[in-house]
């Protein structure tokens, strides 16, 4: 099993102290919390993309370049890049060069975005998101590996043996779709034959098992290998000490101060405790033994290879933070990556890419 350490860049007052940092340092925090997942043995480090409050995060490909130049093994994943917003073609120029300045450590995870603020400034709405995001991922496909692309697009300008520079390193890059639940992404996964990122984060297990089960229907649908699957799920947050009641005593600040927001902002409320919260949510708040317990059971209904955790420390001290982490990559991390496999694929280090051949067109 692989482990993803992620940031959404979210930029509000910490949820217990109530304290904003200053956007300068909260993207420097991203970056420390970057190098530390490199140095305790993260395997991967994700920055999502948002264009709407509270978060800071609109532009991953700047932020991870800058991860890229501090360090050497850690692979960087995009977690998402909202293509239903992006022109194809000038997301397919950032991202090439990324995978050059990382020396092929980049991973894509892909999706339609979500916010009615980010869908109006870009001028997308809840009918044409769908469309958007599958013509923009078979667009920037196609770009990835073909030296000159034609295409006859409906929401940018059309491609007519277009070229676009830089090639990649990688050929090709790949690809994860990330969804909630939303059959669409699910499909459009398993049609390429790419890897399905599950958020796994707002709801009981229930809703993101039903999407990975119709995940793999269309996966066998589409003819492909049933041992060529990869399943990554998320984690609705995190927290690891050597008892229980440690955990729970050090999280409760967070949990109670998060509950406290979401009613004043009107936001459903799904887990009413924290009892309930670390009972039935993907929360990795315990001991080693019940984290190791819990990622198990969920393992049992997704089949997942690869989970990702909050690397920011979203409202506990740094030092509890860091002290978790560490914990976690020294008791719970080796026997999982003993007990589950890794994903079908390499993880790296990957060559560079050769001059490339058209492939079919899908469109």
């Amino acid at each position: 099993m692989k482990f993803i350490a992620i940031t959404l860049i979210v930029h509000r007052p910490d949820p217990v102290t109530g304290v904003k940092k200053p956007t300068h340092d909260r993207f420097h925090e991203v970056v420390d919390n970057a190098l530390l997942a490199e140095e305790l043995g993260f395997d991967g480090f994700g920055v999502g993309e948002r264009h709407e409050r509270p978060f800071i995060s609109s532009s991953p490909t700047v932020v991870l370049s800058h991860v890229a130049a501090l360090t050497k093994r850690i692979r960087l994943f995009t977690a998402v890049t909202t293509l239903s917003l992006l022109d194809p073609v000038r997301a397919y120029e950032d991202y090439a060069t990324l995978d050059h300045l990382c020396a092929g450590r980049l991973d894509l995870i892909i999706g339609k975005g979500n916010g009615a603020a980010q869908r109006d400034l870009f001028d997308v709405t809840p009918e044409d998101q769908w469309e958007r995001n599958a013509e923009s991922y078979e667009v920037f496909r196609r770009i990835w590996r073909q030296d000159k692309v034609t295409a006859a697009t409906r929401f940018r300008p059309p491609l007519t043996d277009a070229e676009v520079w830089p090639r990649p390193y990688q050929q090709p890059v790949r690809v994860w779709h990330g969804s909630a639940t939303s059959k669409e992404s699910a499909d459009l996964a398993a049609r390429y034959g790419d890897p399905l990122f599950s958020a796994n984060v707002t709801n009981p297990i229930e809703p993101y098992a039903e999407l990975i089960r119709h995940y793999r229907e269309r996966w066998e649908h589409y003819g492909h290998d049933p041992d060529g699957i990869a399943i990554g799920a998320g984690t609705a947050g995190i927290h690891v000490a050597p008892t229980s009641q440690q955990a729970l005593t050090a999280y409760r600040p967070v949990f109670d101060a998060n509950l406290a927001f979401a009613r004043r902002a009107g936001l459903p409320v799904v887990f009413e405790t924290l009892e309930d919260f670390v009972e039935r949510s993907s929360a990795l708040i315990g001991s080693p033994q019940q984290v190791i317990d819990k990622v198990h059971r969920y393992h049992e209904q997704f089949g997942h290879t690869a989970v990702h955790v909050h690397a920011d420390a979203s409202g506990l001290t740094d030092t509890q933070h860091r002290d978790s982490l560490e914990l976690f990559q020294s008791a719970v991390a080796p026997v999982l990556r003993k007990d589950i496999p890794d994903p079908p694929f390499a993880w790296g280090p990957v060559l560079p890419a050769s001059p490339t051949a058209q492939e079919p067109v899908h469109v």
